[in-house]
């Protein structure tokens, strides 16, 4: 009976005691997201729809990401259209209030920055061009950091009791962000005025950023894949201008970028156009660094 008895007192005392805060789930369409969610909001679940082998205008909206997005609390996106060939099926499919447009747990990043490229209107034949600017924001170290303000503050609204936590954990990051952006600009003085050889658009923020110029692009048109007569094209252009590299990201075919090298004898440069865990990359200043380091280790191997 006393066994039985304490037992019985044990439950009652547990079942007063305040149930321990569920973790928030947060949804991130693309990896630079996650990565940003999760110093934000340390013991957040996180999660990634795509990663930085894919293109992240075409995914599968894959019944796993369905059910990602129904339990999430809220979600974060590039926006600008990035994702507009499968994340409004997912937003149907999952069925969740929290994260449909307009709603305050679904963040478009682009949203809240002056993105670049902006265009009234998409003139007929233009390729794959994104009338809300360039959706790749999150190569701008000045611009993570004004997403960053935001989400924290959409952290305190999804989460309200933890609203304190984000903020100064919001803050903590943003004054250790400006240290490491400060040591990148003078790092990445060498950079300054070189040019480069790229495909697609990918990392026209970071460019712009170190104070790189781009002098021809693999694509004929945004979002068109290289074609022969074009490259062919570029070729004397390219052997006129020296530039450090032919720039191409880890998920887009190599075999352009090759081919042109070959025929001017410049170095090939692949590049993480995101964070990637597997290898080692897991937050975004490991990203900026490995990008700075790749191109520095350039300009002393020319």
């Amino acid at each position: 009976m006393r066994i039985r008895s304490s037992l019985t007192g044990l439950a009652l005392v547990a079942a007063l005691l305040p149930l321990p805060a569920q973790a928030l789930e947060i949804f991130a369409c693309e990896p630079e997201w996650a990565a940003l969610a999760q110093a934000l909001a340390p013991n957040a679940r996180v999660s990634s729809a795509t990663h930085a082998y894919q293109d992240p205008h075409y995914i599968e909206a894959r019944p796993s990401l369905i059910a990602r997005l129904r339990r999430a609390d809220l979600a974060i996106c590039s926006g600008a259209s990035l994702e507009a060939g499968w994340l409004p099926a997912l937003q149907q499919r999952a069925a969740n209030p929290k994260v449909q447009p307009g709603r305050a747990g679904m963040l478009f990043a682009a949203d809240h920055v002056e993105t670049l490229d902006q265009l009234d209107h998409v003139p007929f034949g233009a390729g794959d061009v994104h009338p809300e600017g360039n959706p790749h924001l999150h190569l701008d170290p000045e611009r993570i950091r004004q997403v960053a303000a935001v989400l924290s503050e959409r952290l305190g609204r999804a989460d309200p009791e933890q609203a304190t936590q984000y903020r100064a954990a919001y803050l903590r990051w943003s004054l250790n962000w400006q240290q490491r952006m400060d040591e990148w600009r003078e790092r990445a003085e060498p950079l300054r005025g070189r040019t480069l050889v790229v495909q697609h658009s990918t990392f026209d923020y970071f460019w712009r950023w170190l104070g790189l110029e781009v002098v021809a692009d693999l694509e004929p048109k945004p979002g068109v894949p290289p074609t022969p007569g074009h490259l062919a094209s570029l070729v004397d252009h390219v052997n006129a201008e020296q530039p450090l590299a032919i720039v191409h990201s880890w998920y887009q075919d190599p075999q352009s970028a090759q081919w042109l090298a070959h025929k001017t004898g410049l170095a090939v440069l692949a590049l993480p156009s995101t964070t990637a865990p597997d290898q080692g990359i897991e937050r975004l200043d490991q990203l900026f660094e490995h990008l700075l380091t790749r191109l520095l280790e350039q300009v002393d191997a020319g």
